[in-house]
């Protein structure tokens, strides 16, 4: 039987590109997305092209709660045990400080931290033991976001998850780590000024962005290496090294 991956926010960006390293490694895969079902079925019919694995689509909101229970039904009709689940849909929010308003603050904390803690507690019975839960973190929640305080702060929060969910979940036998990624050259990053990218370059060690495939590779290590547990792995290329 395939290895079975459930990846939230997994049809573009850096879900895009863990869904792609997974499934070459042979795991069928089930990808939430929040609204462009376009771009989803176009992912999943590049995916499957790629690697013969199954590939399967689900629009879930991660700011709306009645999206744990389209998920868990979801699981349930199609008896999936997931032996890999991965949190990666986020949200941000870049009001400044002064203009912030208490609503899209609170939306921001129930997409990236709320939404996946509840999640879990419905899923956690569908994940075999040995299973391996892993959660996008950010080097913006380690050091200081200059533009989104709201999406530094949860980020932080969602490494504090990870190591206190450890004793949550152990029980299951199901690990928990994190991937803090830097500056990755998704879609989005691609659209930053020139300018920005340069001066972002410029505090980068190894002096440019990270590809989508390096990082989904440390992704992979965390699911498949069964001695990693509890860890956030930074992968930032040595920024602030300048």
């Amino acid at each position: 039987m395939a290895k079975q991956a459930f990846i939230t926010g997994g049809t573009k960006g850096i879900g895009k590109a863990v869904a792609s390293c997974l499934a070459g490694a042979g795991y069928d895969l089930l990808l939430t997305y929040g609204a462009d079902h376009a771009v989803a079925s176009a992912t999943a019919g590049e995916i499957r092209a790629a690697h013969g694995v199954s590939v399967s689509v689900l629009q879930a909101d991660i700011t709306d709660v009645r999206s744990i229970d389209i998920i868990d039904h979801y699981l349930a009709a199609h008896r999936m045990t997931p032996d890999a689940v991965v949190l990666n849909a986020g949200l941000t929010y870049r009001e400044p400080f002064d203009r912030m308003k208490l609503e899209e603050w609170e939306r921001v904390f129930f997409a990236n931290v709320h939404f996946p803690v509840f999640l879990l507690q419905r899923i956690a019975g569908r994940i075999p033991a040995g299973g391996s839960v892993v959660f996008t973190g950010s080097l913006m929640g380690i050091e200081p976001h200059s533009l989104s305080l709201a999406y530094g702060v949860t980020k932080a929060a969602v490494h504090a998850l990870t190591k206190n969910l450890v004793k949550f979940l152990s029980p299951y036998g199901i690990r928990v780590n994190a991937v803090a990624p830097g500056f990755v050259d998704t879609e989005w990053q691609k659209d930053k000024p020139a300018e920005i990218r340069r001066s972002i370059e410029g505090k980068v060690a190894l002096g440019r962005f990270c590809r989508p495939d390096e990082v989904a590779e440390v992704y992979k290590m965390l699911i498949e290496n069964t001695y990693l547990e509890g860890e956030i792995i930074v992968i930032s290329g040595g920024y602030a090294y300048k």
